[in-house]
C-alpha cells in the first residue's frame, strides 16, 4: 500500500534528525568527565558531566533538567554540571547560561530525582545525616553576570555514598521576585 503525501511529509523531518551517540552534534550529554571523544573510559579521578538545557517537567520527552521558575531559569537555558573525584575528595562545578542575569542561585546536591513536583528532589544530601558542619553538604552559590552566565564550584573532603545523591537543585536565591529565596527554581538529574 503506497504512503499518502501527508505520511511522506512526516518522514522528511524525521530523516533530518541527528543520529549518533549521546552528546553528538550538540545534544544533551551525560558522559564521564575526561572521556575521549571516541568513547574511551575515564581515567583515574574522572567523574561525570551532565550538559543539557532546562525544559518543562511535563514534556513529551522526559527532561534531564527541569525549571520550576521559568522567569528565573527560562526553558532552553543551559546547565553543565561536572563532578570530579580524586583522593577521597569530590568537586562539583555548575555552569549556567541564559538564566536570570545579576542573580544569586544557591545550589545544593539533593537526594531525590527531579520531577514536576519540586519537593520530589528530596532534602539536601548530607555525608553525615543531621550534622551541621559546612563541609557536610555540597553548598555553593552561582552568581550570574548581567547576561545570565555564571559558574560556581564546591569541593568536599569525601565521596558520595552510592545511590544516595541524585540531583542538583538551584534555589530561587536573590532577587527572587514573588518567591522565597529557598524555593526550588530548577533541578538537574545527576547520578553522583
Amino acid at each position: 500500500m503506497p504512503l499518502s503525501p501527508a505520511a511522506g511529509a512526516l518522514l522528511v523531518p524525521l530523516a533530518l534528525l541527528p543520529i549518533g551517540p549521546p552528546g553528538a552534534q550538540g545534544s544533551p550529554t551525560d558522559a564521564p568527565a575526561g572521556a575521549a571523544a571516541a568513547g574511551a573510559p575515564p581515567g583515574p579521578g574522572a567523574g561525570r558531566v551532565v550538559d543539557t538545557r532546562f525544559d518543562r517537567a511535563d514534556g513529551f520527552v522526559p527532561a534531564r533538567a527541569i525549571t520550576h521558575a521559568p522567569d528565573l531559569v527560562p526553558y532552553g537555558s543551559q546547565v553543565r554540571v561536572t563532578v570530579g573525584r580524586a583522593a577521597g575528595r569530590t568537586s562539583v562545578t555548575v555552569r549556567l547560561a541564559g538564566v536570570s542575569g545579576a542573580h544569586e542561585f544557591p545550589a545544593h546536591v539533593h537526594t531525590g530525582r527531579c520531577s514536576a513536583d519540586p519537593a520530589s528532589s528530596g532534602p539536601h544530601y548530607q555525608q553525615v545525616a543531621g550534622a551541621d558542619a559546612a563541609d557536610n553538604e555540597v553548598r555553593m552559590t552561582v552568581r550570574t553576570d548581567p547576561d545570565g552566565v555564571g559558574t560556581a564550584t564546591a569541593t568536599v573532603p569525601w565521596e558520595f555514598r552510592p545511590d544516595e545523591a541524585h540531583s542538583l537543585v538551584l534555589h530561587a536565591g536573590t532577587p527572587a521576585g514573588p518567591r522565597a529565596a529557598a524555593d526550588r527554581a530548577a533541578c538537574v538529574d545527576v547520578d553522583f
